[in-house]
């Protein structure tokens, strides 16, 4: 039998193989930047409560990954790609550590190492796990809420413990992202006390306690936030993303109908085992439900959230940790029917699927990333804007952004970026600004630097087909 240190050493080299090598080799993309701008500004203006993106507070999510992001830049003195990268491949890590450790005591030594090599070495954690986007952060908080109720539960540990401490990772989830992963852990606790009749112990005092406790959470920060924001305008931009997803405002068909493909994607390669899961073979009653529950927590949820128009399908992806349990639950019991290419068929399924699998997830981490960075090298989509503005701006002076909205080369710039909101608000003594292009005549036409006047003298376009027009303040 595995010890717990063997188990603990197999799941941190697999996780080092796969999610470190040229972690911080590729430049930023998609959201990243919205990540990692506002933690550049919250550790230069010491405001932790509202995010910024350029100028403006940043009302669209919380701010838990930014604060991670800041720790990050500060734990390790550097703000690069890696140091950015580095809370999604922890986070994704701390949860192969809870199902080798906190599970341990339900899944067994072996289903437990499972659960994790799968969490570990499915496509959606391998893409998302390694980007420093709001899924790795929040996906991993309501596993390891999944992971401590569920193991809990079946140990029949204290309601105290089982009902309290699961609500502390889903009231860091409301700061990452809001209550939707709540859908997809209620789907977990009310199918297994609807497959064990149970239900009245979802009454406990406990249960009201850790919703207590969760909401609190949140409150810490939702409640000064609101405070020094406009509170209508922070309500009325949450509510609109929600009911926007749900009436159709983000609805387009042709995306819509591959939503759910999609989203399956992010199960493999360990989906293609599920079809052959017998539950007639788990070794007794017991099982057979836990199975039958976590078959229902992860399959009806994952279907109805892709079928909302406007939704992403990484929005299912809480369904991994229900996924892994059941994976890992059926490897370890072999409950399944014998697929017809097996070689020995006497012989349990993960021992001869789990090497070349876990092979091709390692493959992928150590040459695979290493080698697509080598490939995008000269395919630049950020920092090749940012090339541009380096070699105009001189290190030591100040960059001013007047209303830039967001530009992620500024995660590039060597010369300090300093946000102001007008024209009106640049200092005396500015020499180099940004404006957008709606902005340029005017900047063209201040006064305020007289004798000194503003020229332009380089207009960049990134590839969302965004302009920033830089100017010099110099004589006339």
């Amino acid at each position: 039998m595995l010890s717990r240190v063997n188990s603990l050493l197999i799941v941190l080299l697999i996780w080092a193989a796969i999610y470190l090598p040229a972690l911080g080799s590729l430049e930023i993309k998609g959201e990243e930047g919205r990540r990692i701008l506002p933690a550049i500004r919250m550790l230069e203006t010491g405001d932790y409560i509202v995010p910024r993106v350029g100028s403006a507070a940043y009302f669209s999510k919380p701010p838990l990954v930014n604060w991670l992001v800041a720790a990050s830049f500060k734990l390790f003195g550097r703000r690069n790609e890696w140091t950015a990268r580095a809370p999604s491949v922890l986070c994704v890590l701390a949860v192969a550590i809870a199902f080798v450790t906190v599970a341990r005591g339900s899944l067994g030594a072996r289903g437990s190492t499972i659960a994790a090599l799968i969490w570990l070495t499915n496509f959606g954690m391998i893409e998302k796990g390694r980007l420093i986007e709001i899924e790795a952060l929040y996906v991993s908080l309501c596993a390891l809420a999944m992971i401590c109720w569920l193991s809990w539960w079946e140990q029949k540990r204290s309601p105290w413990l089982t009902w309290i401490v699961p609500w502390i990772f889903l009231g860091l989830g409301w700061l990452a992202k809001g209550p939707t992963h709540l859908v997809f852990f209620y789907a977990l606790v009310l199918a297994l006390l609807w497959q064990t009749k149970q239900w009245r112990s979802l009454f406990h005092p406990a249960h009201f306690i850790g919703i207590f406790v969760m909401l609190a959470i949140f409150a810490a920060w939702a409640i000064p936030f609101i405070e020094m924001t406009v509170g209508g305008r922070v309500m009325n931009r949450w509510s609109g993303q929600s009911l926007g997803r749900i009436t159709g405002g983000f609805f387009h068909f042709s995306v819509w109908i591959l939503t759910i493909p999609h989203a399956l994607v992010y199960f493999l390669p360990w989906l293609f085992f599920l079809p052959l899961v017998r539950f007639n073979k788990f070794r007794d009653d017991r099982q057979r439900e836990l199975a039958r529950a976590l078959a229902w927590s992860a399959a009806p949820p994952l279907i109805v959230i892709n079928l909302i128009p406007g939704v992403a399908p990484r929005y299912s992806l809480p369904v991994l940790t229900p996924f892994c349990w059941l994976s890992a639950l059926s490897f370890a019991a072999n409950a399944f029917a014998p697929p017809s290419w097996m070689s020995r068929r006497d012989k349990p399924l993960w021992s001869q699927v789990a090497g070349p699998l876990v092979g091709l997830a390692v493959a992928v981490g150590v040459i695979g990333y290493p080698l697509l960075a080598i490939a995008l090298e000269h395919r630049q989509k950020v920092k090749n804007v940012a090339a541009k503005m380096n070699a105009a701006v001189p290190q030591k002076e100040i960059l001013y952004a007047v209303d830039p909205h967001y530009q992620p080369f500024f995660f590039y710039m060597h010369a300090p970026v300093r946000y102001v909101s007008r024209l009106a608000e640049l200092p005396s003594e500015t020499r180099y600004f940004v404006v957008r292009p709606d902005k340029e005549q005017d900047a063209l036409a201040s006064e305020q630097w007289l004798p000194r006047r503003a020229r332009s003298i380089l207009p960049v376009t990134d590839y969302r087909h965004e302009t920033v027009i830089l100017f010099v303040v110099g004589p006339p």
